[in-house]
């Protein structure tokens, strides 16, 4: 079974969130977004702790779904998932690592939620942020089952990663010790894509994984993971160590590919200062010794250049046992560039509603619908749009300092007419 799976998601109980995320809109939207199995995120919330358990009901070992949700044919399942921040001091240095946690059922959170209570405020975020170190963490977690999953979250990003230019390692050991041979994947981040994470071979035991990290209900799936296995917890387990190097093979893996955002339109794709308006490649940043030049304060290091730091294989790097990758932009950011409008206007979502009664869901839209059914159904301009997506044709203004870079389609002042590119 083709399974498109998002682990990494929040509740409206972790900061800057929106208060519509409630079980029943992200059933929803998964349905829309063509997701079929999804994070619940934040479950070491008590509140939201408590939603889960009175609006899931189990399905598949180690799975659950919307009560009442019988729908055989756009079947949506949740996973038990949390993000855990870690704050704390190794080596010498201010740490400050973010972990996604998997587990195995709702008795398990229970324990889990148990454990961690003694350990921080659960009730103060949705993420709560916990004084041990991950080390300590991952020990305590194991203690509580055997079946748990620890991915070390957006392992790049500058201020709460594993490999955080502000605040990491520079290796996975040095993060988890004894209990890294424990870590079998990680999270790439909006800011990094697989082939990024493929320049380092100390990343070769490790299956490489993408997620959402939504902090609102349209933003599910804006990473994925699709897989081509069976709906149970277990069976996803593996189907994410399928992914490893030495688990892989083209004709038999069950992990079939990531969703990427754009890595360019990551908030810490590239060095700078948001205040100072300052945008520097890991060259240019390098160039003036990672000082801003308006401010001369240090720069925010992004995800490009700490790649560069520890990088030991060249940019255009390309395994042959590794899952392959789809770069895409959201389908309401696509209509809004189209309409030369927002993504919040109501047109706009009009249209996004419009286009998943007639072709069932975004990702289906984006990746597998011809662009000539897409053009007879909507416009020329909207099928030129998505053609163009696919073929990574687009004009990109690289993220730095917290500010998502900028997706451009279409040229300033581009005239697009019927047929003139399209096919």
């Amino acid at each position: 079974m083709k399974i498109v799976a998002d682990f990494h998601i929040h509740s409206r109980f972790s900061r800057a969130t929106a208060h519509d995320i409630t079980i029943k809109n992200l059933s929803q939207w998964m349905k829309k977004k063509g997701v079929n199995l999804l994070g619940t995120g934040d479950f070491t919330h008590p509140m939201w702790f408590k939603e889960l358990k009175e609006n899931l009901e189990p399905a598949e070992e180690g799975l659950y779904r919307l009560k009442g949700d019988n729908d055989e044919k756009n079947i949506s399942r949740f996973i038990l998932t949390t993000e855990l921040s870690c704050i704390y001091s190794q080596g010498g240095k201010g740490r400050r690592i973010h972990l996604v946690i998997l587990a195995p059922s709702l008795e398990v959170v229970q324990k889990i939620n148990i454990a961690l209570s003694w350990q921080g405020n659960l009730q103060s975020d949705g993420r709560p942020i916990l004084g041990l170190s991950a080390i300590e963490l991952v020990k305590l977690l194991f203690s509580v089952s055997p079946d748990i999953v620890v991915i070390p979250a957006h392992i790049w990003t500058p201020w709460f990663s594993l490999f955080g230019s502000m605040s990491g390692f520079d290796t996975v050991e040095e993060c988890f010790g004894e209990w890294a041979n424990k870590i079998f994947a990680i999270e790439t981040g909006l800011s990094s894509d697989p082939q990024m994470n493929w320049r380092l071979s100390q990343l070769d035991n490790f299956s490489i994984t993408s997620n959402s990290d939504s902090h609102s209900v349209p933003k599910i799936a804006r990473e994925a993971n699709v897989f081509n296995t069976e709906l149970s917890y277990s069976k996803i387990i593996e189907a994410i160590k399928s992914g490893i190097p030495a688990n892989y093979s083209k004709d038999s893996t069950q992990f079939l590919y990531t969703i990427e955002f754009y890595p360019e339109e990551g908030k810490y794709h590239y060095d700078g200062h948001r205040l100072c308006n300052v945008c520097l490649s890991p060259v240019e940043a390098k160039k003036i010794n990672n000082i801003c030049p308006k401010c001369h304060r240090p720069l925010t290091i992004g995800v490009m250049h700490r790649v560069e730091d520890l990088a030991d294989r060249p940019v255009d790097y390309k395994p042959s046992n590794r899952p392959p990758f789809k770069k895409l932009v959201p389908l309401l950011e696509i209509i809004a560039e189209v309409m030369n409008s927002t993504v919040a206007a109501k047109k706009v979502q009009n249209e996004f509603e419009r286009l998943i009664n007639i072709f069932r869901d975004e990702i289906s839209i984006l990746t597998d619908i011809s662009i000539k059914d897409i053009e007879a159904e909507s416009d020329y301009k909207l099928a030129e749009a998505i053609k163009r997506v696919r073929e990574n044709k687009l004009v990109i203004s690289p993220g730095f300092d917290g500010e998502y870079g900028k997706v451009k389609i279409f040229a300033d002042n581009e005239t697009v007419t019927k047929n003139s590119t399209l096919f």
